[in-house]
């Protein structure tokens, strides 16, 4: 099920870590998860119930290649 949030309320909302970047709905897998993406890190935060749960203690961090670049590995 996709994410369905004001569009007003998506332009204001921004991923909590330091660089502060706007989100999108879903996923880069799942454009209609039940998720809210950051453009600029890609961690992903769930939306639960219609609210987002925007705490760096429930997103879920990018994986694949930039994952790895990011770690040094």
């Amino acid at each position: 099920m996709a994410v369905t949030l004001d569009e007003q309320l998506l332009e204001i909302l921004a991923c909590p870590s330091p660089d502060h970047a706007p989100l999108t709905r879903g996923t880069p897998d799942d454009p209609d998860a039940d998720a809210l993406t950051c453009t600029e890190c890609g961690r992903q935060y769930p939306v639960k119930d219609g609210i987002p749960v925007l705490l760096l203690d429930e997103a879920t961090e990018p994986t694949g290649d930039s994952a790895t670049a990011t770690n040094g590995v």
